[in-house]
């Protein structure tokens, strides 16, 4: 097998799909691996590390695309990269389609074989390609949302931890899944005033028990989400409905209700946001501010560590890769239930049911 490892040329990508030492375990197992020149350098990995784990540097991102059978990304491929795709290739990668109508028509049109690390699964239901990432999101999400509350951002100028005599910043999280509760750490040990709501209360039980009281915890209700939102002095959406688009939780109203120069960070951008004045911005251009609230809604939040990220996902996706690598792509689909799980498209068909509603297909 010939897996193909592109440098990624999303705005302010830093991660790589291939670490290193991910790659000598695939030359072991006796496939090829063709990397662009230069395509883990901004994670911190020299071509020459990559050459001494067996893989062949190839120059330009046309001759990865061509002659792999499989290609391993970081992000889904944008639509300079729609044509560098082959008929009937494999794709794996972060696909995000429910948010992605374009992306998605060229896969079908291309027949691609689309297996997205979201909706991947383990033996127990939960997504193992997923977790590293939104642990990092919803790490940095306090940190972003600090940074952006400081005066000199466009924010309203309050500390999150405060300082004794006044009062904390108050935090409000939706969702209590891997991204929240990690932003829940962070917010909590910064010194913050932290409110966490999710439909299931198991979550929230768990969240109690943890912090043991200094979390408020909230059934997600639309009067407890109204509330929680007007006291906000930072908003994390934190919602996910895997291979779905995001629900709009968080309403224009709700948004206007906020102190101006409140924050929102916005984690569920890669399935559409959960709040309805959001929409994509970038590392260039992080924020915008609507109805006096600066809005933060970057879809590759890790980007901003990637080292760290690269490390964590590509630790996440080995026993995966290193399946497809020494069974090949059909086998190991039939040897692991959980991988072909992970299947989006095939055959030009969208094959995963909750993408396919999100975008109107059958499905």
């Amino acid at each position: 097998m010939k897996i193909g490892v592109p440098k990624e040329i999303k705005n302010g990508e830093t991660r790589v799909s291939m670490s290193p030492a991910l790659c000598r375990r695939c030359t072991r197992l006796g496939a090829e691996v063709l990397l662009e020149r230069g395509a883990g350098r901004s994670a911190g990995f020299t071509d020459a590390e990559y050459e001494a784990a067996g893989a062949s540097l190839v120059k330009t991102p046309k001759q990865v695309w061509g002659e792999a059978d499989m290609i391993l990304k970081v992000k889904e491929p944008l639509e300079a990269e729609f044509s560098r795709m082959q008929r009937n290739q494999t794709l794996f990668t972060y696909l995000h389609l429910a948010a992605a109508p374009e992306l998605a028509k060229a896969l079908l049109k291309k027949r691609i074989l689309g297996i997205a690390y979201e909706t991947v699964e383990a033996a127990d239901g939960s997504l193992p390609l997923l977790k590293p990432m939104s642990q990092i999101a919803g790490r940095l999400s306090i940190q972003i949302g600090a940074y952006f509350l400081q005066s000199q951002n466009g924010g309203s100028g309050v500390l999150l931890g405060g300082i004794p005599g006044t009062m904390p910043g108050r935090v409000t999280i939706i969702g209590a899944g891997n991204s929240g509760a990690h932003a829940c750490r962070m917010a909590v040990g910064m010194g913050a005033q932290v409110t966490i709501l999710d439909l299931d209360t198991r979550k929230l039980e768990l969240i109690d028990e943890e912090y043991r009281g200094q979390v408020v915890t909230l059934v997600a209700n639309p009067a407890n989400v109204e509330q929680a939102v007007a006291q906000a002095d930072l908003l994390v959406g934190a919602v996910l409905i895997p291979g779905a688009r995001a629900p709009m939780v968080v309403s224009r109203h709700m948004v206007s209700t906020m102190r101006p120069g409140s924050v929102i960070v916005d984690i569920a951008i890669d399935q559409g946001g959960c709040v309805e004045t959001i929409r994509p911005t970038s590392h260039h251009e992080p924020v915008y501010t609507e109805h006096g609230v600066v809005h933060y809604a970057v879809p590759n939040m890790p980007a901003l560590v990637g080292h760290t990220s690269t490390m964590g996902l590509t630790q996440a996706t080995e026993p995966f890769v290193v399946l497809l690598a020494e069974k090949g792509v059909q086998a190991a689909l039939e040897a692991h239930r959980g991988l072909a799980r992970g299947i989006n498209t095939r055959h030009g068909e969208i094959t995963n049911s909750a993408v396919a509603r999100a975008l109107g297909y059958k499905g």
